[in-house]
């Protein structure tokens, strides 16, 4: 037996008490019984020197009961008891929820989150089946019930605690809610194929308010599964952090434009007062050198601020701003890089005059004007002039306003199937005009009528599900009806086998045609929109449909230049990108024509190779990691989880894991209660037996001799 207050068993001193008592309690010699002792002298009676002990069971029981309350007292239990479990002879399946988040990574969290894990390992008996899920913006099993089970029973934690060693806590955001849904289901899919029994969720985390639980909302959660909660804390609650405050898509900055940041405070800090700083080099080792001054940052705990940080003049490719003055650095560094501009080339192939308000031209230079995410150039070429290759190449739109020569259309046709976007829009229907659509149809001459409506003409028929028309499926803007067309062309679409009517006039002709031509397509407009043939220049549909035209072909896809750990990066739209160095300074290949790229596992900067120019992207910290202050208690009960939760702890040392297994032990038996019970019962006994010998020695003393 054992105790957890062994200086109680002192009060096993008082046992003296009794034993004195019963020493000192003065008694007579003897006894001489007389008929009447009104003739004799008062004389006080003799005593007995010698002391002896007397009621020897009273004692006895009295010793009993002060043992009993002292043992009672010092809190025993009994370290080799058997947890009193009424369910420990079912085997259970454990699904071990380890958190690797970036807030993992302060100071001490991660060595006390293994210390745990080893614990429910440790706990676990021959015929429970245990997985391990390490999460962070993702869940994926480390050790799954199939490898437990292989493994041999005294192989189990072995294994185990060999790949846990071999991981550590990423940069990604902390998922809580995906990764909670993923271990519930993995509990859940084997159920009725596998024995019945006790299924549990340990979720080893810090469990900081950044964690997201959106994926919970709406999530039932699975009977018969508990959540048991061991909360980690590092050695330093207190953390400051800082995050970039991106501009939007279309803001636009100066090259020299103070970069803004905001700086969170943790409640429990005890620093306010940081500062903020361009710094180049390695921030992950420590080793980034200051690149000019700093200013101070002053934050109360609780609170975010935001400071604009100015760049250093005549300083060129600076990309972090560095927050010094806090203690844990994982959040300290915010990496920036200005959006970049993509460039455009559209290609007009028309005898328009760019200055003339009556031609197509005209509007559309307008309708492409620059913006911060976009710079589009339109070369406008005569149909009788020689393109120049460059452009062509470059184009990712070309508009045919008028009859071309059959080469011209061929090799536009050739551009077609290569992936370009060809749009057909002719100012008037004849003979030539229809041949050269033939030839860009790849088909025979397509007739063309001249059409003239008695007022007007509207579109009728508008297929919304069309990428091209996608952008006005909203019913506030999918009114078409007060563009009128006051002239168009008629087109024969049965000789365009394959081509789809996307739009259509109320007379029910083709007011746009689509055709397919190997990797790019033909778009077939039957009016222009100058306002010789329509109001469409004029209209609000104009512009967003021009860009739409553009973003559909892959000429104005805006390219971000900022992102999350985890995100997946659209790489510029042009399909040219051959790999990604990270900011370790690895490369990774891509595939040919990918579009997205997703090994952003790192902070840093990274920089997409094999296009016209090097483009970069910086990839920063998720936000919500700095917000490292617990989460509130009853967030996860809100959300209807079965949740148990433990005492949160920092790393415990070596030597007090035996007091803490002694404490657990203490609370769950409670000997305690049986001593006292027990001392309450001998005192029962002890009474009734003192009052029956009190009662006794009355008796005799009060008996006359005959």
């Amino acid at each position: 037996m054992n105790f957890l207050a062994p200086f109680f068993l002192l009060g096993g001193l008082a046992l003296a008490g009794p034993i004195i008592y019963h020493l000192v309690r003065r008694t007579t010699r003897e006894k001489l019984r007389f008929s009447s002792l009104m003739f004799l002298r008062p004389s006080p009676p003799r005593l007995s020197k010698r002391h002896r002990l007397e009621h020897i069971l009273l004692l006895i029981l009295r010793c009993v009961a002060l043992a009993l309350l002292a043992l009672g007292f010092a809190r025993p239990f009994l370290r080799q008891t058997p947890i009193d479990d009424p369910t420990a002879a079912q085997p259970k399946r454990i699904a071990v929820l380890v958190d690797t988040s970036a807030s993992m990574r302060r100071d001490g969290l991660w060595a006390a989150a293994r210390e745990r894990v080893e614990e429910v390992l440790r706990r676990a008996g021959p015929a429970d089946q245990v997985a391990i899920f390490p999460f962070d913006h993702k869940a994926g099993a480390l050790v799954s019930f199939e490898d437990w089970n292989r493994a041999a029973p005294g192989e189990r934690v072995g294994l185990a605690l060999g790949r846990l060693a071999a991981i550590s806590p990423g940069w990604a955001g902390t998922h809580l809610g995906n990764a909670i849904v993923t271990a519930a289901e993995s509990l859940a899919e084997d159920e009725g194929k596998t024995a019945p029994g006790p299924r549990q969720i340990v979720l080893v985390s810090d469990l900081q308010a950044g964690s997201r639980l959106d994926a919970l909302q709406a999530y039932e959660w699975p009977k018969g599964v508990d959540l048991l909660v061991e909360t980690v804390k590092g050695r330093d609650p207190a953390n400051a952090g800082v995050q970039l405050v991106a501009d939007g898509p279309d803001s636009t900055r100066s090259a020299d434009a103070p970069v803004r940041v905001r700086v969170t405070n943790s409640p429990e800090a005890t620093r306010e007062q940081f500062r903020l700083g361009w710094t180049r080099g390695a921030a992950a080792d420590g080793g980034a050198e200051t690149v000019g001054a700093t200013i101070d940052a002053y934050v109360p705990p609780g609170q975010s601020r935001v400071f604009a940080v100015p760049v250093p003049k005549g300083e060129a490719g600076l990309t972090q701003i560095a927050l010094t003055g806090d203690d844990e650095p994982f959040d300290n560094t915010v990496y920036f890089i200005p959006p970049a501009q993509q460039r455009a080339t559209v290609l007009w192939i028309g005898t328009d005059v760019a200055e003339d308000a009556k031609q197509p031209l005209f509007f559309l230079r307008r309708a492409f004007s620059e913006t911060p995410r976009v710079a589009v150039r339109v070369v406008a070429v005569a149909p009788s002039a020689t393109l120049n290759p460059e452009d062509v190449v470059a184009a990712t739109v070309i508009f045919v306003t008028e009859a071309v020569s059959a080469e011209l259309a061929a090799a536009l046709r050739g551009q077609a199937e290569l992936g370009k976007t060809i749009v057909f829009a002719p100012k008037k229907a004849d003979a030539g005009s229809g041949a050269t659509l033939g030839v860009l149809a790849g088909r025979e001459p397509v007739r063309l009528d001249e059409i003239r409506p008695s007022s007007y003409a509207m579109l009728a028929e508008i297929d919304f599900q069309h990428p091209l028309f996608a952008p006005f499926a909203d019913p506030r803007y999918s009114d078409f009806t007060k563009i009128h067309f006051w002239r168009f062309r008629k087109i024969d679409a049965t000789a365009m086998p394959g081509a789809r009517a996307v739009v259509k006039f109320d007379s029910g002709d083709p007011a746009l045609l689509d055709l397919p031509i190997g990797k790019g397509r033909l778009h077939v407009l039957a009016s222009g929109w100058h306002p010789e043939d329509s109001q469409l220049a004029v209209s609000s549909k104009f512009v967003p449909l021009l860009w739409s035209l553009l973003e559909l072909s892959g000429g104005a896809g805006f390219f971000s230049t900022q992102y999350a750990v985890g995100d997946a990066v659209a790489l510029p739209a042009d399909g040219a990108a051959t790999a990604v160095r990270g900011p370790a300074g690895g490369s990774v290949a891509l595939e040919p024509k990918s579009t997205l790229f997703s090994l952003t596992a790192q902070p840093g900067v990274y920089e997409v190779t094999g296009g016209a120019r090097p483009v970069r992207f910086a990839v920063n910290l998720d936000a919500n990691e700095s917000r490292t202050a617990p989460l509130g208690s009853d967030e996860l009960e809100q959300l209807g989880l079965p949740v148990a939760r433990t005492a949160a702890v920092a790393t415990v040392p070596a030597e007090n894991k035996t007091l803490l297994q002694g404490i657990e032990a203490e609370n769950r038996q409670k000997l305690w209660r049986w001593f006292i019970a027990a001392t309450l019962a001998v005192l029962l006994i002890e009474s009734a037996l003192a009052g029956w010998t009190a009662r006794r020695s009355t008796l005799e003393s009060n008996e006359v001799p005959t």
